[in-house]
């Protein structure tokens, strides 16, 4: 992967040094050490300058980033795969259910990871896989993956600082009251359990969720939830600590009458582009088997939930 991005110095930037600007523009010290490394990664109106060096008002500034590996551990393999959007930055996936986020040793060839590899090695480009939100094999909707490393790591320290919008969707059995609310519950590793997770009010971690209903069919409620905190299956169990269980979830709740996987999906992302600042915001539907959960179609044929 080769990108080149330029920035012009303005007033206020007069007698930066260059590592001190591009650390305001969110670059981490992993970037930086990987620009000091590189002979041509910081050039001043086309010369390559140190790090060090100060920048003078309408100097203009481009990085360099030349990135030829690989991630070895990621084997190419042809998948389905729904590109919602893609730059020379970032690409957002619309991620199936079913379908692992990494490759692990029970998912060694399944994964989104290995999708993309696939799909990078067509075009002759080196990837690295750098996923931004990773998603529980069984939820299912938006990701977004870095397509190097600034991007990245501009990407982990927006969420970081909370500047990552996400919102889900669920499905649980029955009504949830209240209707809308606020969970605040630390989580923690359930003793015994390298998977699972529970509420632990003496050493948990600090956990956040904004929740309402959204709909109602078949039974079911529909469920839109906020995410201020992203901790292991934090929905599932806030839900479960609500007394509204996703359905289908056979972890905490494995009600499968209606589907047979958590009734989770990824709904929304929005958050400002790594490298251009631009606002982007990106939506995916509903997919059929969380609509089937919530039944009813019109005289179309159409599901009442897209």
């Amino acid at each position: 992967m080769e990108r080149r991005i330029s920035y012009g110095a303005e007033e206020g930037d007069e007698g930066l040094r260059i590592e001190q600007f591009l650390r305001r523009r969110g670059y981490s010290r992993g970037c930086l050490a990987h620009l000091k490394r590189q002979a041509d990664g910081a050039l001043v109106n086309g010369r390559a300058r140190y790090l060090n060096e100060r920048l003078s008002q309408g100097d203009v500034l481009t990085v360099h980033i030349c990135e030829t590996e690989n991630s070895n551990q990621v084997v190419p393999v042809r998948l389905p795969l729904a590109i919602v959007y893609e730059d020379e930055d970032i690409v957002v996936v619309n991620k199936a259910a079913g379908m692992p986020t990494h490759p692990s040793v029970n998912n060694y060839d399944n994964s989104l990871a290995n999708a993309l590899a696939w799909y990078f090695k067509e075009q002759g480009k080196p990837f690295v896989f750098r996923c931004s939100n990773r998603l529980d094999r069984d939820t299912s909707g938006l990701t977004v993956v870095a397509k190097h490393m600034l991007s990245s790591c501009v990407l982990a320290g927006m969420t970081v600082r909370k500047e990552v919008e996400r919102e889900y969707r669920a499905i649980v059995r029955g009504q949830v009251e209240p209707a809308a609310g606020t969970i605040t519950a630390p989580l923690g590793r359930k003793p015994g359990s390298i998977i699972e997770r529970q509420v632990d009010f003496d050493g948990g971690e600090e956990a956040v969720t904004h929740y309402q209903v959204v709909g109602e069919g078949n039974g079911h409620s529909l469920v839109a939830l906020k995410l201020e905190t992203g901790r292991t299956h934090q929905i599932r169990i806030h839900m479960k600590y609500l007394g509204s269980p996703l359905v289908g979830d056979y972890l905490y709740n494995p009600d499968m009458e209606w589907i047979g996987r958590q009734a989770l999906h990824s709904f929304r992302l929005a958050f400002r582009h790594p490298v251009t600042g631009e606002q982007m915001e990106f939506e995916a539907p509903l997919p059929e088997d969380m609509r089937r959960v919530l039944g009813g179609k019109n005289n179309k044929g159409d599901y009442f939930y897209e």
